[in-house]
Protein backbone atom coordinates (compact mmCIF):
# COMPACT_ATOMS: atom_id res chain seq x y z
CA UNK A 1 0.00 0.00 0.00
CA UNK A 2 1.28 3.44 -0.88
CA UNK A 3 2.72 5.47 1.97
CA UNK A 4 0.52 8.32 0.73
CA UNK A 5 -2.53 6.46 1.96
CA UNK A 6 -3.78 6.42 5.51
CA UNK A 7 -3.14 3.10 7.19
CA UNK A 8 -4.27 1.72 10.52
CA UNK A 9 -2.07 0.74 13.42
CA UNK A 10 -3.81 -1.32 16.09
CA UNK A 11 -2.62 -1.67 19.65
CA UNK A 12 0.97 -2.59 20.26
CA UNK A 13 1.90 -1.84 23.86
CA UNK A 14 -0.35 -0.19 26.41
CA UNK A 15 0.24 2.51 28.97
CA UNK A 16 1.99 0.90 31.91
CA UNK A 17 0.23 1.84 35.14
CA UNK A 18 2.97 2.20 37.74
CA UNK A 19 2.38 1.19 41.32
CA UNK A 20 2.03 3.80 44.04
CA UNK A 21 5.23 5.24 45.45
CA UNK A 22 8.62 5.75 43.88
CA UNK A 23 9.61 3.07 41.37
CA UNK A 24 13.16 1.71 41.58
CA UNK A 25 15.53 2.20 38.65
CA UNK A 26 15.75 -1.60 38.46
CA UNK A 27 12.23 -2.66 39.38
CA UNK A 28 11.49 -5.45 41.80
CA UNK A 29 10.59 -8.77 40.26
CA UNK A 30 7.03 -8.93 39.01
CA UNK A 31 5.75 -5.83 40.85
CA UNK A 32 6.25 -2.74 38.74
CA UNK A 33 3.99 -2.89 35.71
CA UNK A 34 0.30 -3.53 35.17
CA UNK A 35 -2.06 -2.97 32.23
CA UNK A 36 -4.84 -0.42 32.42
CA UNK A 37 -8.41 -1.19 31.46
CA UNK A 38 -8.24 0.09 27.90
CA UNK A 39 -5.50 0.56 25.36
CA UNK A 40 -5.16 1.45 21.70
CA UNK A 41 -2.86 3.38 19.43
CA UNK A 42 -3.37 6.35 17.20
CA UNK A 43 -4.68 5.14 13.86
CA UNK A 44 -2.85 7.26 11.34
CA UNK A 45 0.17 6.71 9.16
CA UNK A 46 0.37 9.15 6.29
CA UNK A 47 3.33 9.91 4.06
CA UNK A 48 5.59 7.68 6.18
CA UNK A 49 4.77 9.44 9.47
CA UNK A 50 3.03 8.00 12.53
CA UNK A 51 2.13 9.65 15.82
CA UNK A 52 3.42 6.67 17.82
CA UNK A 53 5.64 4.39 15.65
CA UNK A 54 9.15 4.89 14.31
CA UNK A 55 10.97 2.14 12.42
CA UNK A 56 10.09 -0.13 9.50
CA UNK A 57 6.93 -1.99 8.49
CA UNK A 58 6.67 -4.53 5.66
CA UNK A 59 3.28 -4.96 3.99
CA UNK A 60 1.86 -6.32 0.75
CA UNK A 61 2.24 -10.04 1.38
CA UNK A 62 1.86 -12.82 3.93
CA UNK A 63 4.31 -12.54 6.81
CA UNK A 64 5.10 -15.53 9.01
CA UNK A 65 8.29 -14.50 10.80
CA UNK A 66 10.15 -11.44 12.02
CA UNK A 67 13.26 -11.15 14.15
CA UNK A 68 15.79 -8.55 15.27
CA UNK A 69 18.32 -7.61 17.95
CA UNK A 70 18.80 -4.42 19.93
CA UNK A 71 20.58 -3.01 22.97
CA UNK A 72 18.24 -1.69 25.67
CA UNK A 73 18.69 2.08 25.68
CA UNK A 74 19.10 4.29 28.74
CA UNK A 75 16.29 6.79 29.32
CA UNK A 76 16.96 10.34 30.46
CA UNK A 77 14.24 11.33 32.90
CA UNK A 78 12.80 14.63 34.08
CA UNK A 79 9.88 15.18 36.46
CA UNK A 80 7.46 14.36 33.64
CA UNK A 81 6.32 10.74 33.29
CA UNK A 82 7.23 9.37 29.86
CA UNK A 83 7.16 6.01 28.06
CA UNK A 84 8.93 4.13 25.26
CA UNK A 85 8.87 0.60 23.86
CA UNK A 86 11.06 -1.40 21.45
CA UNK A 87 9.66 -4.45 19.72
CA UNK A 88 9.22 -6.74 16.75
CA UNK A 89 5.90 -8.14 15.63
CA UNK A 90 3.51 -9.44 13.02
CA UNK A 91 0.26 -7.72 12.00
CA UNK A 92 -0.87 -4.31 13.26
CA UNK A 93 -0.37 -2.35 10.04
CA UNK A 94 -3.65 -2.60 8.17
CA UNK A 95 -4.99 -5.47 10.30
CA UNK A 96 -6.95 -5.79 13.55
CA UNK A 97 -4.54 -7.94 15.56
CA UNK A 98 -0.90 -7.73 16.56
CA UNK A 99 1.47 -10.42 17.81
CA UNK A 100 4.58 -8.82 19.31
CA UNK A 101 7.32 -8.99 21.92
CA UNK A 102 9.79 -6.45 23.23
CA UNK A 103 11.12 -4.22 26.00
CA UNK A 104 10.10 -1.00 27.73
CA UNK A 105 12.02 2.05 28.99
CA UNK A 106 9.91 4.52 30.96
CA UNK A 107 10.24 7.37 33.44
CA UNK A 108 8.11 7.56 36.58
CA UNK A 109 8.55 10.52 38.88
CA UNK A 110 12.02 11.15 37.45
CA UNK A 111 13.13 7.53 37.92
CA UNK A 112 13.93 5.12 35.03
CA UNK A 113 11.83 1.94 34.88
CA UNK A 114 12.80 -0.95 32.57
CA UNK A 115 10.88 -4.09 31.67
CA UNK A 116 9.85 -6.60 29.02
CA UNK A 117 6.54 -7.97 27.71
CA UNK A 118 4.61 -9.68 24.94
CA UNK A 119 1.18 -8.94 23.54
CA UNK A 120 -1.42 -10.78 21.46
CA UNK A 121 -3.80 -7.90 20.80
CA UNK A 122 -6.74 -7.60 21.39
CA UNK A 123 -5.70 -9.39 24.60
CA UNK A 124 -3.87 -7.30 27.17
CA UNK A 125 -0.06 -7.38 27.28
CA UNK A 126 1.70 -9.75 29.65
CA UNK A 127 4.86 -8.72 31.47
CA UNK A 128 7.93 -10.78 32.26
CA UNK A 129 9.46 -10.48 35.72
CA UNK A 130 13.04 -10.94 34.52
CA UNK A 131 15.46 -8.07 35.21
CA UNK A 132 16.10 -5.61 32.38
CA UNK A 133 19.01 -3.15 32.57
CA UNK A 134 20.11 -0.45 30.13
CA UNK A 135 22.87 -1.83 27.93
CA UNK A 136 21.41 -5.35 27.87
CA UNK A 137 21.59 -7.07 24.47
CA UNK A 138 18.27 -8.54 23.33
CA UNK A 139 17.28 -10.89 20.52
CA UNK A 140 13.63 -11.42 19.65
CA UNK A 141 11.51 -13.36 17.20
CA UNK A 142 7.86 -13.94 16.35
CA UNK A 143 7.03 -16.90 14.11
CA UNK A 144 3.97 -18.81 12.92
CA UNK A 145 3.29 -21.65 10.53
CA UNK A 146 0.15 -19.82 9.41
CA UNK A 147 -2.28 -21.95 11.41
CA UNK A 148 -2.99 -19.32 14.05
CA UNK A 149 -0.33 -20.54 16.49
CA UNK A 150 2.50 -18.12 17.27
CA UNK A 151 5.83 -18.56 19.00
CA UNK A 152 7.22 -15.41 20.61
CA UNK A 153 10.74 -15.44 22.02
CA UNK A 154 12.76 -12.79 23.83
CA UNK A 155 16.32 -13.47 24.97
CA UNK A 156 18.49 -11.26 27.15
CA UNK A 157 21.95 -12.28 25.99
CA UNK A 158 23.67 -10.12 28.60
CA UNK A 159 21.75 -11.52 31.61
CA UNK A 160 21.45 -15.05 30.15
CA UNK A 161 17.68 -15.40 30.38
CA UNK A 162 15.13 -16.26 27.74
CA UNK A 163 11.33 -16.34 27.60
CA UNK A 164 9.43 -18.25 24.92
CA UNK A 165 5.64 -18.13 24.65
CA UNK A 166 3.27 -20.14 22.42
CA UNK A 167 -0.10 -18.49 21.84
CA UNK A 168 -3.04 -18.91 19.45
CA UNK A 169 -4.82 -16.13 17.58
CA UNK A 170 -6.98 -17.55 14.82
CA UNK A 171 -8.10 -14.12 13.58
CA UNK A 172 -4.56 -13.02 12.67
CA UNK A 173 -4.22 -12.22 8.97
CA UNK A 174 -0.39 -11.97 8.81
CA UNK A 175 -0.71 -8.70 6.90
CA UNK A 176 2.52 -7.05 8.05
CA UNK A 177 5.82 -7.37 9.90
CA UNK A 178 7.43 -4.58 11.95
CA UNK A 179 10.56 -3.55 13.82
CA UNK A 180 9.53 -0.54 15.88
CA UNK A 181 10.36 2.03 18.55
CA UNK A 182 7.09 3.31 19.97
CA UNK A 183 5.40 5.88 22.16
CA UNK A 184 2.81 3.73 23.98
CA UNK A 185 -0.78 4.92 24.28
CA UNK A 186 -3.56 5.06 26.83
CA UNK A 187 -7.30 5.40 26.32
CA UNK A 188 -6.79 9.16 26.00
CA UNK A 189 -4.19 8.98 23.24
CA UNK A 190 -0.46 8.77 22.64
CA UNK A 191 1.69 9.21 25.74
CA UNK A 192 4.80 11.42 26.02
CA UNK A 193 7.79 9.66 24.49
CA UNK A 194 10.67 8.91 26.88
CA UNK A 195 14.08 10.26 25.86
CA UNK A 196 15.84 7.02 24.96
CA UNK A 197 18.58 8.69 22.93
CA UNK A 198 19.19 6.29 20.03
CA UNK A 199 18.27 2.63 19.78
CA UNK A 200 19.94 0.49 17.15
CA UNK A 201 18.23 -2.55 15.63
CA UNK A 202 20.48 -5.16 13.99
CA UNK A 203 20.10 -8.51 12.22
CA UNK A 204 16.50 -7.61 11.35
CA UNK A 205 14.82 -10.24 9.19
CA UNK A 206 11.36 -10.79 7.73
CA UNK A 207 10.26 -14.19 6.43
CA UNK A 208 13.80 -15.45 6.90
CA UNK A 209 15.35 -12.81 4.62
CA UNK A 210 16.89 -9.44 5.34
CA UNK A 211 14.50 -6.67 6.37
CA UNK A 212 15.54 -4.69 3.31
CA UNK A 213 14.50 -7.50 0.98
CA UNK A 214 10.88 -7.02 2.06
CA UNK A 215 10.86 -3.45 0.70
CA UNK A 216 9.53 -2.07 3.98
CA UNK A 217 8.14 1.40 4.56
CA UNK A 218 10.25 3.72 6.69
CA UNK A 219 8.29 5.45 9.45
CA UNK A 220 9.17 8.59 11.41
CA UNK A 221 7.23 9.59 14.53
CA UNK A 222 5.61 13.04 14.63
CA UNK A 223 2.66 14.78 16.20
CA UNK A 224 -0.35 15.78 14.14
CA UNK A 225 0.98 19.35 14.40
CA UNK A 226 4.19 18.30 12.66
CA UNK A 227 6.54 18.13 15.66
CA UNK A 228 9.09 15.38 15.01
CA UNK A 229 9.30 12.96 17.96
CA UNK A 230 11.68 10.33 16.53
CA UNK A 231 13.48 9.73 13.25
CA UNK A 232 14.44 6.48 11.55
CA UNK A 233 17.71 5.99 9.68
CA UNK A 234 18.20 4.18 6.42
CA UNK A 235 18.85 0.44 6.42
CA UNK A 236 22.49 -0.67 6.44
CA UNK A 237 23.50 -4.02 4.92
CA UNK A 238 19.84 -4.90 4.62
CA UNK A 239 19.38 -5.65 8.32
CA UNK A 240 20.40 -2.70 10.53
CA UNK A 241 18.96 0.73 11.30
CA UNK A 242 18.52 3.12 14.23
CA UNK A 243 15.79 5.28 15.70
CA UNK A 244 16.68 8.56 17.42
CA UNK A 245 14.55 10.43 19.94
CA UNK A 246 13.81 14.08 19.14
CA UNK A 247 10.90 15.23 21.29
CA UNK A 248 8.48 13.91 23.91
Amino acid sequence: MSKALRRTFVAATSLLALLAGASPALPAQGTFLAPIAEHHHDSSLMYGTSSNWSGYAATGGKFTSVSAEWVQPTVTCTKTDTWSAFWIGLDGDGSKTVEQIGTEADCSGGTPVYGSWYEMYPAYPAYFNNAVHPGDHFTASVTTTGNGVFNLTLRNVTRNWSRSIAKSLKSATLASAEVIAEAPSSSTGVLPLADFGTVGFTNAKVNGKSLGASNPSVIDMATKDGVTKATTSGITDGTAFSVTWKHS
